[in-house]
């Protein structure tokens, strides 16, 4: 059994292989950044369909990808509307100035009044 052992060799640690000749393929890298601000740069192949998540090494999170403002994304996103916005569908600002010109005046002549909570 001593016979068949190999010799001078650590099993695994070492390769016989060179790296000569070896043409590697063209990568780029990825930098993600988590919730927490951890950066993580993960080299692809540039052949690679680049996730648009990756999981934080040092807190396990989900990280987003850096810089990307979601391009490759089919979803578009959606803006957000505030009430401003909405108010200025339904009436003109013109509209809006006379209608709070008139309120005011309510407000000062003790037409409406204001309770306080």
């Amino acid at each position: 059994m001593a016979d068949r052992a190999l010799r001078g060799m650590t099993i695994g640690a070492k390769s016989m292989e060179s790296e000569e000749g070896v043409e590697f393929a063209e990568r780029m890298i990825i930098t993600y950044e988590c919730p927490l601000a951890h950066v993580t740069s993960v080299p692809m192949s540039t052949e690679a369909e680049v996730p648009a998540t990756w999981e934080c090494p040092e807190c396990g999170q989900a990280a987003a990808r850096r810089g990307e403002d979601d391009q490759d994304s089919e979803e578009p996103k959606k803006t957000v509307r505030t009430h401003w916005d909405m108010l200025l569908e339904r009436r003109g600002v013109d509209e809006l100035k006379e209608l709070l010109d008139e309120r005011l005046e309510q407000l000062r002549s003790g037409e409406v009044y204001r309770e306080r909570v």
